[in-house]
């Protein structure tokens, strides 16, 4: 039986070489950059992106197992039909390239208040503030 597969676009800790990437590791089977539109807001350890037509955010296309994807929905505490999710998982498409698939993003009105990474990458977040 073929493992199911799922593409993952990933902006945060979740980022190779970033301090939660080891939950996916075991789990990718192919990583590709990319740049989603949207902004990207600093909530202090980690970050939220909140789509919409105004800016880019760079990040990486993960393609994980089925294991994969419910260790990244537990990390970004999101659980399907639930009201009280941190982040949501969507749909997306990459900006440049035939890519798409998930994303986990902020509702807008949680992000009100929060630091704003004009550069839209959180690998260079200090470059900027």
């Amino acid at each position: 039986m073929a493992e199911r597969r799922y593409r993952v676009f990933v902006y945060g800790t979740l980022l190779t070489g970033e301090d939660n990437h080891p939950i996916a590791a075991p789990y990718v089977r192919d990583v590709r950059p990319g740049k989603v539109k949207g902004r990207l807001y600093n909530v202090g350890l980690y970050p939220a992106l909140v789509l919409g037509e105004e800016g880019e955010v760079e990040g990486e296309w993960l393609t994980v197992t089925e294991e994969g994807l419910k260790a990244m929905d537990e990390l970004e505490d999101y659980g399907e039909g639930r009201d009280d999710n941190e982040y949501e998982r969507v749909w997306v498409r990459d900006v440049c390239q035939p890519l798409e698939g998930y994303v986990y993003v902020y509702r807008p009105e949680k992000a009100v208040g929060l630091p704003l990474i004009p550069s839209g990458s959180w690998r260079h977040r200090k470059e900027n503030m």
